[in-house]
């Protein structure tokens, strides 16, 4: 009855920001991979493919390479650096598209912890753009809240689980320093032991404009410590 009922709830928040978003672009798609290999007790290298579209899957909208490492240093809390490379294309008001080539830097420190069952990520980051045509250099803050909902009861293998983020990117140094906010509500569906299957709704605000994504993701987990062999006495 506790799984129908958040799964219910679920479906009404999704429902009622799909209802409330007004976007000027019609069937955005965000596909995603990611993965995430643990290389030491204290190091997770974690890196994704992002292809995002205006028109499901034919017009493109942005592609993006990212990678980080991270290290625990205190139980949940981990900082991290990495890199993220981004091709952006975008419309004129003449129609005609105009493509933009992104190195990104960044910085950042993510916070876990549980609260129930449930866990909750904060993560602070901060990420140096360089931008082409025309060259722009960008200061820009990002905090982002990730809560996760396991829809199984206690002590039953997890197979659905519920996916609510939020995030506000805020620019330094600029005219105008409210950059965007993301909401974020779907389902992770376990398709293996360490790999899910993401559905999800995303809005996105910007000054003057709003854009609204169907989400599709797929991450996975991997082990790359290296085990110590037994050697004979």
């Amino acid at each position: 009855m506790k799984i129908k009922q958040k799964t219910i709830a679920l479906l009404i928040i999704l429902s009622t920001i799909m209802m409330k978003a007004q976007s000027i672009d019609n069937y955005n798609m965000w596909f995603q991979y990611l993965m995430s290999a643990k290389l030491t007790d204290k190091n997770t290298l974690t890196a994704l493919a992002q292809y995002r579209s205006f028109d499901l899957a034919y017009d493109t909208r942005l592609f993006l390479l990212n990678a980080y490492v991270d290290h625990e240093v205190a139980p949940g809390i981990k900082p991290a650096a990495g890199f993220m490379f981004l091709v952006l294309e975008s419309y004129n008001t003449n129609n005609s598209k105009r493509i933009r080539y992104e190195k990104r830097p960044f910085q950042q420190v993510t916070m876990e912890n549980n609260i129930g069952r449930t866990s909750v990520s904060n993560r602070l980051r901060v990420e140096e753009r360089f931008i082409n045509n025309p060259d722009e250099f960008i200061v820009r803050l990002r905090y982002l809240i990730s809560v996760k909902i396991p829809f199984s009861k206690k002590g039953e293998k997890e197979k659905l689980y519920g996916i609510l983020k939020n995030e506000i990117r805020m620019n330094i140094v600029k005219d105008e320093p409210f950059d965007s906010n993301r909401i974020t509500a779907g389902i992770g569906i376990k398709t293996g032991r360490n790999s899910a299957l993401e559905l999800a709704f995303i809005n996105q605000l910007e000054t003057g404009k709003t854009s609204n994504y169907g989400y599709i993701g797929f991450r996975h987990n991997f082990d790359w410590r290296k085990r110590e062999k037994n050697n004979p006495n």
